[in-house]
């Protein structure tokens, strides 16, 4: 079991953050080179269409967002169809607040439940319901054609796997592992 960090790890976080930010501001920009650029651009540009198509997918098949269906699947995929509402913000990457938004939608079309956590007063659970679990599998075949036909049909198996390293190379680069570190679910 996790806890949450200290008000010190976090001031002492935010200090240490705060110094590698002066020290990045006073040193020379270390510039990305032509190819570099070009490589940042491209993954910019096709980042942004990706999320815009599937995104677009999901509205027409289903009436929500790709961050809502990402929610249903993780919820989907937890035992008993339920997490803790900390739990699926840490999965999801985003703010406490924008999860709760996004819970509220949900349980407003029927999709989701909130229960209160029977292990910690404090803590609520997100709550897969039957129609929510009815839907994602009715939109999950477009969803996965959709994400087939944009990616993956256009890459060879050597490039689907070398993707594949790239991205859980970044992630993990990107993962903070110092306690109180800036996350987005603890926001």
């Amino acid at each position: 079991m996790t806890t949450a960090p200290t008000e010190a790890a976090r001031t002492q976080a935010a200090k240490t953050q705060a110094a590698r930010t002066e020290a990045a501001r006073t040193q020379a920009p270390h510039w990305l080179t032509d190819e570099e650029q070009r490589t940042w651009l491209a993954y910019r540009h096709a980042s942004t269409l990706l999320e815009d198509h599937l995104d677009r997918q999901l509205q027409r098949d289903a009436g929500m967002p790709h961050i809502y269906y990402g929610l249903l699947v993780q919820l989907a995929e937890a035992p008993r169809r339920r997490l803790r509402m900390t739990e699926l913000a840490m999965h999801a990457k985003i703010t406490r607040s924008r999860l709760s938004h996004a819970i509220a939608r949900l349980e407003k079309n029927g999709w989701v439940r909130r229960e209160d956590c029977p292990s910690d007063k404090r803590g609520q659970l997100a709550c897969l319901t039957d129609e929510g679990y009815e839907v994602l599998t009715r939109t999950a075949p477009g969803h996965v054609a959709a994400v087939r036909q944009a990616l993956f049909d256009r890459l060879s198996p050597e490039q689907q796997k070398s993707l594949g390293e790239i991205m859980r190379i970044v992630a993990e680069g990107l993962q903070p592992k110092e306690a109180g570190a800036d996350l987005p679910w603890l926001r």
